[in-house]
């Protein structure tokens, strides 16, 4: 038997996906584009200075159009801010991953070089343009910005006071406790100035012989009577 004959209806609409519409290929690259933006101004931050840096150039340099960082950020000091927070960041979570991976009975010793060998490599290991921004830009922040980021630093400066207390307790280290950690960060971070990692390949002084060099600094010349 034939069915019975009908008027065709209207085109039935395609389904729906469930869930938050799928992004365009622009949309999803918009994190790449970020932390391009991020990682090519902390470059020029760092090389040509906050004040004698322009979007225009950045936007240049990350192979954007001009307007292109204003998309991802306010102005030119949000951005500069969002730089600082970015290296901040990053260093808390190499501090992390280098402390998660020392024994539970690692000597304050042990912990206090890991902790160093840490910091150079977010100071002076690849891509490590954001820190050195941070401490030569400082004054450029707004108030609001720089609280942002003296709560991360904070967070970071925290982990080292236990230690620095256990090796006081030990007889390694002599002094105020406050003004030694202000002294050891003064030390290291002083070594973004002048250390050339490109001189490695050359037979220059490697991570790992800083972190050795600062190691006998700060605990042999305070262990003395």
């Amino acid at each position: 038997m034939n069915p019975p004959h009908t008027e065709p209806g209207p085109p039935a609409e395609p389904r729906r996906a469930r869930g938050r519409p799928r992004k365009t290929a622009d949309e999803r690259d918009d994190g790449n584009r970020r932390q391009l933006l991020l990682q090519t101004a902390a470059r020029l931050f760092r090389q040509q200075g906050f004040a004698a840096t322009s979007t225009r150039d950045i936007a240049a340099a990350a192979g954007m159009q001009p307007g292109s960082p204003f998309y991802h950020f306010e102005n030119k000091e949000a951005l500069l801010a969002s730089v600082m927070l970015e290296g901040m960041q990053r260093a808390l979570a190499t501090q992390a991953q280098a402390l998660a991976t020392q024994p539970a009975d690692a000597t304050p010793e042990q912990r206090l070089r890991r902790l160093v060998q840490a910091h150079f490599a977010v100071l002076l290991g690849p891509d490590s343009d954001f820190i050195p921004v941070m401490l030569y830009e400082w004054r450029s922040l707004s108030d609001t910005q720089r609280g942002d980021v003296i709560r991360l630093r904070t967070a970071y400066e925290a982990t080292w006071v236990p230690v620095l207390q256990a090796l006081q307790a030990a007889g390694r280290l002599r002094g105020d406790l406050h003004l030694v950690r202000l002294m050891i960060f003064g030390a290291l971070n002083w070594s973004a100035q002048w250390y050339d990692p490109q001189r490695v390949a050359q037979g220059g002084a490697t991570l790992d012989d800083l972190t050795d060099t600062a190691m006998d600094l700060f605990l042999q010349a305070h262990a003395a009577p």
